[in-house]
């Protein structure tokens, strides 16, 4: 199945202008997160949901109560496009961010993207970000459920640990190779042992198939 990977990287949205098109439940969640990265969020939707409302009449984001404009993408380095139902609409604004080279994510549209967007598992400082390329997209939601029982209130202060001991060792250890010789001694014994339960359908796939020494297929 053909599939792009891409080139993995976290993107610094800190005080630059990112544009959010939708007003749901969903483009609420991104909003949120963007914001949570200090990103300077303008929001254009006719409407908003409950979440986008109190933010907007908070002022922690600019809503334009109408639909896309041209004039929205002006200075904005992101745009996340949360509308569904409009393939004309999403292959135009493609067609906008290759010319005027801005970072487009369109939901469930990778086609009509420059960016894709991974589920991430945060806890504390510690982000572990899902794809599977857009192949199987619910399977990422299922591992973030599981990883964040993994990663939680505990994992959170393990890091923040380790990241004062760090500053600590940067400080009181001139040489480079004690110190990272003490960070590595302090993870020692640190391992994140775990077990794939996969479900019965694809057990019963698996069961269909037979490799018998020179030969391959079905059996």
């Amino acid at each position: 199945m053909a599939a792009n990977s891409g080139f993995p990287l976290s993107l610094d949205v800190k005080g630059y202008p990112v544009l959010v098109l939708g007003g749901d439940e969903e483009a609420a969640e991104k909003t949120q997160r963007l914001l949570e990265a200090g990103a300077k969020v303008t929001v254009v939707a006719p409407s908003l949901n409950d979440t986008l409302k109190d933010l907007a009449a908070s002022a922690k984001v600019v809503h334009r109560g109408r639909h896309f404009r041209d004039t929205d993408l002006e200075s904005a380095i992101l745009v996340m496009n949360m509308v569904r139902g409009d393939r004309d609409f999403s292959r135009a604004l493609f067609a906008k961010a290759r010319e005027k080279k801005f970072l487009l994510w369109s939901v469930d549209q990778p086609e009509c993207s420059t960016v894709t967007m991974p589920a991430v598992v945060a806890s504390g400082h510690l982000r572990v970000a899902i794809s599977t390329s857009g192949v199987a997209p619910a399977l990422s939601g299922f591992m973030k459920e599981d990883m964040e029982k993994i990663f939680g209130e505990e994992f959170a202060a393990f890091v923040e640990w380790l990241g004062e001991l760090r500053e600590k060792t940067k400080a009181n250890e001139p040489e480079f190779e004690k110190r990272r010789a003490l960070l590595r001694e302090a993870l020692d014994g640190f391992r994140v042992l775990g077990k794939v339960q996969y479900p019965k359908v694809w057990l019963d796939e698996r069961a269909k198939l037979v490799v018998v020494p020179g030969i391959k297929g079905e059996a």
